[in-house]
């Protein structure tokens, strides 16, 4: 069973796994540490990720982008028109959620952003499953802490359409606070001052400035605040305008006017800004950009700042705002940690820090933080990994009210009440008490929507309590409904059920006892109380922003057809090229290393077929089935098999012969060595015996030898 953390980003998307120990991010297709959030449509088949990065600038009008930020979103929604300005292909309505027109196989399709980011999460699920070698079902994923309820739906949503359970969908900075903490080993106990840390996360397209208390096995996010329209791509967009400008001056072309020139100098323009972030200036060159004009350039890092400076007014305002909700000043922060490829710009991160007053904090990994806290909140979750006990405290963001009809029998009854103000700590369940004497309908909806991003609708879901009617006497029926923010962020009417008021007996608890009472134990005194007490269930109907489950199955459908469709595709491009390489690999060694091993008529034979074959590829067989290139491979190998046997038997008798030779010279040189040593093990024997041969005409101890020319006696 695996455990995965996905953060699913606006450009590009990190992957962290649970193994080793520890979190790893593992690599794609091409041995990248992040894979493109592209999803790209052709004549063909589709391409996802990598794929569709590579085919990007000769099929922009089918490549689709920004899935993060159009995903739960309605087509009249300001931010999708903004979105567009970001987004090459077409956006359309799709049954009123904000999706692309796109021409597939050959013809125009429509996609909403839920079946997009799905498509996109099923490339990720095989690249996780072709790694791990294990298949892939539970995953966390990460999104902005400013998604509503409908956002946070359709990414379920889109995680289920590709085959995957979300167990948790887990705020950014919480997502990268909990990589954060859950690694300390030195953060306070639960009586001392908690240590509180800002977490800027700024990426692509969205700016996030989250406030977090920590203490040991714990962390409570106390605020956050977020500017959506501020990341990378302004920037980008802000280099490229001024190039756009300088290019129709200079070298008279108007790039605004060609979608294709207009996103290449958009791609130089950000690895631009990825050189300014080290170097005082860049130099740009494109070659025939634009009608055959080759253009160049070069900014300095003071004018990239000149040009964006707007943009920069703005770096402190989310700070700002988080500080003011979680009532806290500056000086209050033990630490500032940055994440996200735009905390590299020098201007920013020299606003924050003089706005602080004290050096920024990068000590996470600001492009795989949020991934790898993704996969430690996967860990927590999974039943299969044992992970250092770390609560996660979540904020609600948005203020969430249920609003009702008044009943008749309550004319003074009020008909609304918010259940999650905002700042409320998430998961979290309340209980609403209602006295209805028939069934009723409430909903839930955003109490502020102008907290909102864009123009969302406030509106929640729609609950129907049926099985109420009043009781024996015509009184009201106590109705109990139990409210859930969940782990996602989503709410639901879980159950409901009614109680009744009964009379129990419960004992008295007495201050004194009578010690004068000897004749024993006195009966223990009690009294009636009135208790609520669960007498049945109530059906809820729920209604809700998520996908109607009949066209959430259509799409399931839909999906797995376009994927085992694309899986062909992809399997018969590996037969051509195969069949393709087969006949240059051949015709190379037919006349190399096969030469001896085929007669003259045999090589003819196969030099005839392999024309033949060739031929046919490059007309016929630039596009047939999977199974003719395995049919025409298979008549290759009918000629050219006896040749490369006889080549495979001559290589493994020559082999076998090696094997052998070695073989014999190791069992002669191990002989020689045992020869060797038993000539050692004689050679001892014989220096130990010898000194006793010496010793017989040695004299025998407190014996005087003999004189010189003197006889020994006998």
């Amino acid at each position: 069973m695996s455990v995965v953390g996905i953060d699913f980003g606006a450009q590009s998307t990190k992957v962290g796994v649970a193994r080793n120990k520890g979190i790893d991010i593992i690599t794609n297709e091409v041995s990248n540490r992040s894979t493109p959030t592209l999803v790209g449509f052709g004549a063909r088949s589709r391409h996802i990720g990598e794929g569709a990065q590579t085919q990007e600038m000769s099929n922009l009008k089918n490549t689709v982008g920004n899935l993060k930020r159009l995903i739960g979103r309605s087509f009249n929604d300001p931010d999708v028109e903004v979105e567009q300005k970001y987004t090459s292909a077409a956006i359309c309505d799709v049954n009123g959620q904000a999706g692309v027109e796109v021409s597939y196989l050959g013809k125009k399709e429509k996609f909403s952003a839920t079946q997009l980011a799905a498509m996109y999460l099923t490339k990720i699920r095989d690249i996780t499953s072709k790694e791990l070698k294990l298949p892939v079902s539970d995953v966390t994923i990460s999104v902005p802490a400013w998604f509503t309820d409908a956002q946070r739906r359709a990414m379920i949503d889109a995680g289920e359409i590709a085959g995957l359970k979300v167990l948790r969908l887990i705020n950014d900075t919480t997502a990268t606070a909990l990589g954060y903490g859950i690694t300390k080993l030195d953060l306070p106990g639960p009586e001392e001052k908690p240590r509180r840390v800002m977490f800027v996360d700024i990426g692509h397209s969205d700016y996030t400035a989250s406030i977090v208390e920590f203490r040991k096995g714990e962390l409570n996010v106390k605020a956050t605040a977020y500017d959506r329209h501020f990341g990378g791509r302004d920037f980008d967009r802000a280099l490229t305008e001024h190039f756009a400008d300088e290019f129709k001056e200079k070298f008279k072309i108007d790039v605004r006017s060609n979608p294709k020139a207009y996103a290449r100098t958009l791609a130089a323009a950000e690895k631009m800004k990825k050189v300014l972030s080290a170097n005082p200036a860049a130099p740009m060159s494109i070659e025939s950009l634009m009608e055959d004009v080759d253009v160049r350039s070069i900014v300095k890092r003071e004018e990239l700042e000149t040009m964006v400076k707007p943009l920069l007014e703005r770096v402190t305002a989310p700070i700002e705002e988080v500080l003011a909700e979680a009532k806290l000043k500056p000086e209050d922060i033990d630490s500032i940690e940055m994440v996200g490829g735009s905390t590299r710009v020098p201007a920013i991160k020299d606003a924050i820090a003089k706005f602080f007053g004290k050096t920024l904090s990068f000590t996470l990994n600001q492009d795989e933080a949020i991934a790898r806290g993704c996969a430690f909140s996967c860990a927590i979750l999974s039943p299969v990994f044992r992970v250092r006990d770390f609560s996660v405290h979540d904020i609600v963001n948005y203020p969430i009210e249920f609003t009702w009809e008044q009943s008749a029998d309550i004319p003074d009854e009020d008909t609304s009440l918010t259940v999650f103000n905002r700042g409320n700590v998430m998961p979290s369940t309340k209980i609403l008490t209602f006295y209805r004497k028939q069934p009723f309908d409430l909903e839930a909806r955003y109490a502020k929507p102008d907290m909102l991003p864009g123009k969302i609708n406030p509106w929640i879901g729609r609950f129907s309590v049926k099985g109420v009617k009043a009781d024996a006497n015509d009184d009201f029926m106590i109705c109990k409904l139990k409210a859930r923010l969940n782990l996602h962020g989503i709410l639901n009417v879980e159950s409901g059920y009614y109680v009744e008021d009964v009379e129990v007996e419960e004992p008295v608890d007495e201050d004194k006892m009578d010690t004068d009472a000897a004749e024993g134990e006195q009966p223990k005194k009690t009294r009636k109380v009135k208790k609520q007490v669960r007498k049945g269930d109530l059906p809820i109907s729920t209604g809700t922003n998520g996908v109607d489950q009949t066209v959430k199955e259509t799409w399931i459908e839909r999906e797995n057809a376009m994927y085992m469709e694309d899986k062909l595709i992809a399997e018969t491009d590996e037969k051509k090229n195969e069949l393709e390489s087969t006949i240059y690999e051949l015709r190379d060694k037919i006349d190399g290393v096969y030469a001896e091993f085929a007669n003259e008529e045999e090589k003819d034979k196969l030099r005839a077929k392999l024309t033949d074959m060739e031929d046919w590829l490059y007309e016929e067989g630039e596009d047939t089935t999977k199974s003719v290139y395995v049919a025409k491979l298979d008549e290759i190998r009918f000629i050219a098999g006896p040749i490369i046997q006889r080549y495979k038997e001559k290589i493994d008798a020559e082999r076998q012969a090696i094997l052998k030779a070695q073989e014999e010279e190791a069992a002669k040189k191990r002989a020689e060595e045992e020869a060797k040593r038993k000539a050692e093990e004689e050679a001892k024997k014989g220096e130990e015996t010898k000194p006793d041969e010496e010793m017989k005409d040695a004299p025998v101890e407190g014996e005087a030898a003999p004189a010189e020319g003197e006889e020994k006696q006998q």
